[in-house]
């Protein structure tokens, strides 16, 4: 959605070495924010963008308008069986926000038809969506799950960092030592406490906690304790009005 950084560019990283002609979509899509307001601040930085991909080569910029992406307005969309995904987690806390991300995906991978789609980590439960999506709508692209990419103190890099103030962004990297909290006890101490801790470490640096999770690798379901099957800690808090999401795969 714009306001690129170095984690985007990674992902053309990826997809240059992986594969032939690379495409980037940049679309600030309305539908999957819940808080008009939210979509209103989200920060538009398109010169920069365009900089960027030509620096990173990337081959194709595909550059939509809302025209082009919904021609009859965003009135009686259509809905995808997501499950429980919708209802746990950012799901919850953002009703409809799912919805609106299979949308934009829909549209733009239907336009540009490509052979393997590569997301970044840091929005783990979107990545679960997507896939789900690509289940439904049975296109033969394979999703390709790539790396966090981190600032120096840790705090995953996000568009959404740019509307932080010098203090708020001081206190951000509180999320990631809560993460290696939560990865660092993991084997040896009871979920409830790891989680306890997590959120004592957000709350000392002056965040407001939606979730703090430790889920099911897959499901997003929260478990009691270690999971052979594979688990993720998960954790949306707000710095001030900036709500800022994190993971870490344990």
């Amino acid at each position: 959605m714009g306001a690129l950084h170095e984690g985007h560019i990674s992902l053309l990283g990826i997809s240059k070495r992986t594969i032939g002609a690379t495409v980037c979509s940049i679309f600030v899509n309305p539908t999957q924010f819940n808080d008009p307001a939210d979509f209103q601040k989200y920060p538009v930085t398109l010169e920069k963008d365009i900089a960027m991909l030509e620096k990173a080569g990337v081959d194709f910029l595909f550059l939509p308008d809302f025209a082009e992406m919904y021609p009859d307005g965003i009135k009686d969309l259509e809905k995808y069986d997501l499950g429980s995904l919708e209802t746990l987690l950012e799901g919850k806390y953002r009703p409809g926000h799912f919805q609106g991300v299979c949308q934009v995906m829909h549209r733009l991978l239907d336009k540009v038809r490509p052979d393997d789609l590569f997301m970044g980590s840091k929005d783990y439960q979107q990545c679960i969506v997507v896939q789900r999506l690509l289940d439904i709508i049975e296109l033969p692209i394979v999703l390709h799950r790539c790396p966090i990419i981190r600032e120096s103190d840790g705090l995953a890099m996000s568009s959404r960092n740019l509307r932080l103030s010098p203090s708020q962004r001081a206190n951000a990297s509180a999320i990631y030592r809560a993460l290696m909290t939560i990865k660092t006890g993991y084997t040896g101490q009871p979920v409830p406490s790891l989680i306890d801790n997590a959120a004592h470490i957000l709350e000392a640096a002056g965040f407001r906690i939606d979730y703090v999770s430790v889920a099911d690798a897959f499901t997003l379901e929260p478990i009691p304790g270690a999971s052979p099957k594979g688990a993720v800690a998960l954790i949306a808090a707000f710095q001030g009005d900036v709500r800022l999401i994190d993971n870490m795969v344990l």
